[in-house]
Parts: C-alpha cells; sequence; structure tokens
C-alpha cells in the first residue's frame, strides 16, 4: 500500500514529531496551511491504509505512526529496484553513481558504507 504525496508529506511530519494532535500536525506546515478538514481526511485514509493511528483523549485524537519511516522508504526503493533495473542492485548502484552527480567524496563515502556493510555480512 502507498500514500500519495500530499499523505506522504503529512507521514513525514507524523514521523519527525512521533505523537501529534491536529494542531501540531498543523503547526508543522509551512503557510498557507491546509485547511483543518483537508488534513482530518488525510489522516482518515492513512488509517484506512494502515499507516496511522490516535488514541482518543476526550474529543482530541493524538496520533502516532504504525509504520517506520526506514520500512516504507526501503518498500519503496526495493520496489524501485525491481520495477525501474530489472531487480538488480548493480544497475540501480550503477545508474545512481553515474547519473546523480556524486562528487568524488561523496562516491568515497558510499564506497565506505559498502565495504562496512560487507564487512558485517561476513
Amino acid at each position: 500500500m502507498q500514500l500519495s504525496k500530499s499523505e506522504e508529506q503529512l507521514m513525514q511530519y507524523l514521523w519527525k514529531l512521533e505523537r501529534a494532535f491536529m494542531k501540531d500536525l498543523l503547526d508543522a506546515f509551512s503557510d498557507p496551511k491546509p485547511a483543518t478538514t483537508t488534513v482530518a481526511t488525510l489522516l482518515k485514509r492513512m488509517k484506512d491504509k494502515g499507516f496511522v493511528d490516535y488514541k482518543l483523549y476526550g474529543k482530541s485524537r493524538e496520533y502516532y505512526p504504525l509504520v517506520k519511516k526506514t520500512d516504507y522508504f526501503s518498500k519503496h526503493v526495493n520496489g524501485l529496484i525491481k520495477n525501474f533495473f530489472n531487480n538488480s542492485a548493480s544497475q540501480f548502484a550503477s545508474f545512481f553513481t553515474s547519473e546523480t552527480n556524486l562528487s568524488t567524496s561523496e562516491l568515497e563515502e558510499l564506497k565506505k558504507i559498502v565495504d562496512q556493510q560487507i564487512k558485517k555480512q561476513q
């Protein structure tokens, strides 16, 4: 299940805040802020999709994420690799390193990360 762009933006705020009431979420948006009803609709859809839930305090709802940001991002990256790079991580890495104008220092940092992961798996 995926989030729409608007839902994803709201989810980013919720991941950052960890727990938030409607006012907190509205405050996170830059001007012009969306209408309260718009955010409420997005939250309902996100709850129906299983991404968020809430705890009631009287009439107020405190929302919290049910899906970790890393899990959501990982699923997207894996889908990207599967759909656009024939399920080949090396094709993805080749495209990423050659088409994103990374500096030599950024490439060196990526190399360190890969080398560290190789060591962990050995």
